[in-house]
């Protein structure tokens, strides 16, 4: 998962392959309520892991029900009937599908609680369920604005018939005799919860809910319904106004339980499919294979592949699979435009928001008031995006209109601000596929992991783009000159994968010296062979050959001196350059050494050539070795700098020099901190062209300080 603050999207070719998604995050969370509510353990299967079901999971613990986690499947012993634990403080994040259900089953379970989340949760409204609580005698008082979370559950009505005694002993009785009444038009999750905690108190009588107004989503009371049906509870339905709950339900846990893949995240890749060409999916086919989720799904989600086929996208099926390729070009390619009634795939839509601006006309999507209420005002966050993409965009209080830019030319690169709104991170990262050619910034990539923790490894691991257009950033320079620091730190702070060329030489005469092998001419072919298969991978800080971690081994200052003697030999040299490039991968690359951007990468997007005294260089070097325990002298160490710059400067092959086009950045009187943010700034003038420091002219030395 990127914890990165940003991710920087190159433009992306084409798409094909398979992809495998996690579990359905409607279906998780109330499979997780569900099984605390019932009689015995269930095995929950395929379980989505992300913020949401943490949470959940979490709050259940706190309840009193035994958690057991192993893998992707979790067993939850209920309550069967016992008393929550209380008094607790149960901290719901950002997670409407825990707070609004939970509200419900403890105000009916008995005892003292306080719901809280994060503030944008503070700012979704629950005033409709809370109301409907109250009506049965529930006492839940507010802690902050009135209609709003955070909330108290105090000591609820707990005795709802006259054959099951009171939870709380003196407390009255549920009024049940009349419906209970509750809003459909501002979420469905309202209704949900009611639905899922009034079993708890369904003794000799049914029990009626009514539902004022048009009932929003109906699709999630459909899966809500039909996981009911699985833990013993029979809802007899009319319309979608007046919903029956039988005489003497009682929740009994399946035994086990699947969680389908889930259908929302499903319409990320399904829109990939109908806007990216490509090949290289299972035996070279075309398009996207989307596994674990088929066209029967229970979720109303799945009927976005009706509005992808509406827009042009060729989709077919099975019972655990989907395939999506782009239509043919006049008859599914460009997309259509498409008007749509959206009530039915609220969450889903947002994508077609994004699909708009590969059709040709005007999109109109309808019926979205709830989106307003989200994680965010998704209607705002997506009309903002929509423009900066260089979309006309019309929006309303339950609608947006959508027309694309209407040249090639008329697109924009962006920096699209997430809201920390994952479904608005997902759905602009298809803006990467634009046919301008264009970069895409998505801000707070992280907040994917609501509902699909790897998102962005999935998209690269089915994107297709040339490898010579992978965006490279070059740090080249002297020994102790700070460039792996720099690049290392550019790396974490992009997202991008990272080359310590260095490194790769430090780790050949290591292994070469193991080897009991001479670094020199005679031995130069042996060492080559050595070079081309050495195993070598950057996790966070570490440098790893194999399973074997060598950060250390290859950090003395022998092996530095003997790396230096190994890049000498063209041989070794010639074998590591194929190494060096497979590091370029998705969604981009941070390289440093000593011929990044002459020789390995010469024509990286952006090359940087670091540089210091030679004095300042020798006292950083002291101060590295002296930390770690070694003596040290600082005029040994600028003896040795002095002559480890001669020799790479001189070598005949590849000898240490800046690129043309490098920029020269002498960092002897800055912090790392500055030269990071001097050259995030760079790369960010590079990629959007928004000037944020002085200097960027190449060959430009800039000034310390």
């Amino acid at each position: 998962m990127y914890s990165t603050a940003f991710i920087d999207l190159p433009a992306l070719d084409a798409a094909a392959g398979e992809v495998r998604l996690p579990g359905s995050k409607s279906i998780s969370n109330r499979v997780l309520l569900l099984a605390a509510l019932s009689n015995g353990t269930t095995t929950v299967h395929q379980l989505l892991a992300s913020d949401d079901t943490r949470v959940m999971l979490d709050a259940l613990r706190q309840i009193g029900c035994a958690v057991d986690e192993a893998g992707s499947s979790v067993h939850i012993t209920g309550l069967g009937g016992r008393a929550p634990r209380a008094p607790a403080k149960l901290f719901l994040g950002n997670a409407g599908t825990a707070m609004r259900p939970l509200t419900a089953a403890l105000a009916l379970l008995g005892g003292e609680f306080e719901l809280s989340g994060v503030a944008r949760m503070h700012q979704r409204p629950i005033g409709d369920l809370v109301d409907a609580l109250r009506q049965l005698g529930c006492r839940i008082d507010y802690l902050g604005n009135d209609g709003y979370p955070p909330l108290r559950i105090a000591h609820a009505a707990c005795a709802p018939a006259p054959d099951v005694p009171a939870l709380v002993p003196g407390v009255p009785p549920l009024a049940l005799a009349e419906p209970i009444r509750v809003r459909g038009d501002v979420s469905s999750q309202f209704l949900t919860a009611l639905l899922m905690a009034l079993p708890l108190a369904a003794g000799r009588q049914s029990i009626v809910i009514e539902v004022l107004g048009e009932l929003i989503s109906k699709p999630y009371i459909a899966i809500t319904l039909e996981l009911l049906a699985r833990f013993g509870i029979v809802v007899e339905r009319q319309g979608w106004q007046r919903f029956t709950i039988a005489a003497g339900s009682r929740y009994q846990s399946p035994g086990s339980i699947h969680v389908e893949a889930d259908a929302s995240s499903a319409s990320y890749f399904i829109a990939l499919g109908a806007i990216a060409s490509g090949a290289g999916g299972p035996n070279g086919a075309q398009g996207i294979r989307i596994a674990g989720l088929g066209l029967d799904s229970i979720q109303g989600d799945i009927r976005f592949v009706e509005a992808a086929r509406a827009m042009g996208a060729v989709v077919t099926g099975g019972p655990h699979w989907l395939h999506v390729q782009r239509g043919a070009p006049g008859q599914g390619w460009p997309l259509k435009a498409i008007d749509i009634d959206c009530n039915h795939i609220p969450d889903a839509a947002m994508t077609l928001a994004v699909m708009a601006l590969y059709a040709q006309g005007s999109s109109r999507l309808r019926n979205i008031a709830s989106w307003r209420v989200k994680e965010t005002d998704r209607i705002a966050a997506m009309a903002a995006g929509l423009r900066q993409l260089g979309a006309s965009v019309e929006e309303g209080a339950d609608f947006i209109r959508i027309t694309p830019p209407p040249r090639t030319e008329d697109w924009k690169a962006a920096s699209i601000d997430t809201h920390d709104d994952h479904r608005v991170a997902m759905c602009f990262a298809l803006a990467a596929f634009n046919p301008a050619g264009l970069p895409i910034r998505i801000q707070d990539p992280k907040c994917v992991a609501k509902t699909f923790p790897d998102y962005f490894e999935a998209l690269f691991s089915v994107a297709q783009l040339a490898a010579e257009r992978i965006p490279v950033i070059c740090i080249d320079g002297p020994t102790a000159s700070g460039k792996g620091t720099l690049a290392a730190a550019l790396a974490r702070q992009l997202g991008y994968r990272f080359l310590d060329s260095g490194a790769l030489y430090r780790i050949t005469a290591l292994v070469a010296l193991r080897s009991g092998l001479r670094i020199d001419a005679g031995h130069e072919e042996r060492i080559a062979a050595l070079a081309r298969t050495l195993p070598v991978r950057f996790e966070s800080d570490r440098v790893l050959l194999g399973s074997d971690d060598l950060t250390e081994a290859i950090r003395s200052e022998e092996v530095g001196m003997n790396a230096s003697r190994v890049s000498a030999l063209p041989a070794v040299r010639a074998a590591l350059v194929a190494l060096q490039h497979s590091f370029r991968r998705l969604p981009g690359l941070v390289a440093d050494g000593r011929d990044m951007g002459t020789v390995i990468f010469p024509a990286a997007a952006l090359k940087v050539y670091l540089t210091a005294s030679l004095a300042c260089r020798a006292e950083r070097r002291y101060k590295q070795l002296i930390s770690k325990g070694f003596s040290a002298n600082i005029a040994d160490l600028c003896a040795d700098l002095q002559e480890r710059d001669a020799r790479d400067g001189t070598r005949s092959v590849a000898p240490l020099k800046p690129a043309q086009d490098a920029l020269l950045l002498d960092n002897s009187c800055q912090t790392m901190d500055q030269t990071v943010a001097l050259v995030l700034a760079w790369w960010q003038e590079k990629q959007f062209g928004a000037v944020s420091a002085p200097g960027r002219q190449p060959g430009a030395v800039t000034a310390p300080g």
